[in-house]
């Protein structure tokens, strides 16, 4: 059945799409930020004439597209086109905003919803989208991610790359068409064998511990997309080897690549669970929007990152007493995380001064909570004690990875 109007009129239009980019990321839109990383790197995307689906020509395209959809509603478009278009630009949101405080919200479009109402050569222009954004680059859009110096950056926008990748693998494979389908495939398969040698990278040296925990919460989550990419496929699908070979690599279906991901799954459960959160508690501090240095990494190494923000000068101490009320109320409403408090601990660790004058600021309720013995105790924990514990369950590990064959393997059925 043919649908009337514009496709986005059934999701959320281009130009609200486009203000809640500007509302959660507007460090993006602005050429003079107090940032030594944009100092280094211009994001700010540029306005082009090209359809959106065309403007995957560089690591930074995902800012050209967002920038390029400024009159997007206005411009006519047959209805493939408006498909084609509509995804780019849901792609790029994504790709600018999952790793910000409050990410747009089009994960079902781009991981299947858009991929069903594609035909023909839409989905061939769609194909060949998702593979150029495998290069995308998350510097500037995300501190949650490790570099390692051979095998390049992992971070969670990996999985969001599998999520969107394993739904076009299900749409073309509910086609018949298997050739496309083994394009996707192939890719995703490569991603994996990446993930995995990155980490055992990582585990094999010593000093890398802190990476390699870091690794883990990024594999974890990532497993996780590719199974929410994999949900979109229809039953038919389901039954091909593709599907049985990437569903629950995070569960039970552990025989594969080298049979590593086991170890890792155990190693992000048992230290790192507690902090996969979606940080609902620093969402409305709309201070911390300002600049991508402002951006959390991965958790729940925040002692750094608590640190940066009390010597923040772009924060007023208005601003901060908001951000440390956040902490101070997300330690007690997300339980078992310990992030927040790192972040109080490296904060009060670099200026104790300060530390004081601004929580003496706070509300009542939190400025309470703040002195109970508990929590000052947790405070009180210097960052290697802290880090301390997690290094001893990397260092356990590390005398199995040479067990580990991940020598990358073509994709066969």
């Amino acid at each position: 059945m043919e649908h009337r109007g514009h496709i986005w009129d059934r999701y959320i239009s281009p130009q609200t799409l486009l203000e809640q980019i500007e509302h959660t990321a507007p460090f993006l839109f602005q050429r003079d930020v107090d940032s030594p990383l944009r100092a280094k790197q211009s994001l700010k995307g540029e306005i082009k004439n090209n359809r959106l689906i065309e403007l995957n020509t560089h690591v930074y395209a995902y800012l050209d597209v967002i920038e390029s959809a400024r009159h997007f509603e206005k411009e006519q478009r047959s209805a493939s086109q408006q498909i084609e278009d509509y995804f780019a630009l849901c792609c790029s949101a994504h790709q600018a905003t999952v790793m910000t405080f409050v990410p747009t919200d089009v994960d079902s479009k781009i991981r299947g919803i858009l991929w069903n109402e594609a035909h023909g050569t839409s989905l061939d222009l769609m194909l060949d989208f998702t593979l150029k954004m495998k290069v995308w680059s998350v510097r500037g859009v995300s501190l949650r991610y490790v570099n390692e110096p051979t095998l390049g950056d992992l971070s969670g926008h990996d999985g969001e790359w599998f999520s969107v990748a394993s739904g076009g693998c299900g749409r073309f494979l509910s086609l018949g068409q298997e050739e496309k389908a083994m394009i996707l495939a192939e890719k995703i398969e490569e991603e994996l064998w990446r993930e995995a040698q990155i980490f055992k990278s990582f585990c094999k040296k010593h000093g890398k511990e802190i990476e390699t925990l870091r690794v883990s919460f990024a594999i974890c989550h990532n497993l996780g997309d590719l199974d929410q990419g994999l949900s979109y496929w229809d039953e038919k699908s389901k039954k091909h080897p593709i599907f049985q070979k990437f569903q629950r690599l995070a569960h039970d279906n552990i025989s594969g690549y080298g049979g590593i991901f086991p170890h890792i799954v155990g190693l992000y459960k048992e230290l790192l669970s507690a902090e996969g959160h979606r940080n609902y508690p620093l969402r409305p501090v709309k201070s911390l929007r300002r600049s991508a240095d402002l951006l959390i990494p991965l958790a729940p190494f925040f002692d750094d990152w608590g640190a940066l923000i009390g010597q923040s000068k772009i924060l007023s101490d208005l601003e901060k007493v908001e951000v440390m009320d956040a902490l101070v109320r997300g330690c007690r409403k997300v339980q078992q995380q310990e992030a927040y408090y790192r972040a109080l601990a490296g904060w009060q660790d670099v200026n104790i001064g300060g530390f004081q004058r601004i929580a003496e600021l706070l509300p009542t309720s939190s400025k309470k909570m703040l002195k109970e013995s508990d929590f000052r105790q947790k405070l009180s924990i210097p960052k290697r004690s802290f880090e301390s514990t997690y290094l001893k369950k990397v260092e356990k590990l590390r005398p199995l990875m040479n067990q580990f064959d991940l020598t990358a393997k073509p994709l066969q059925f």
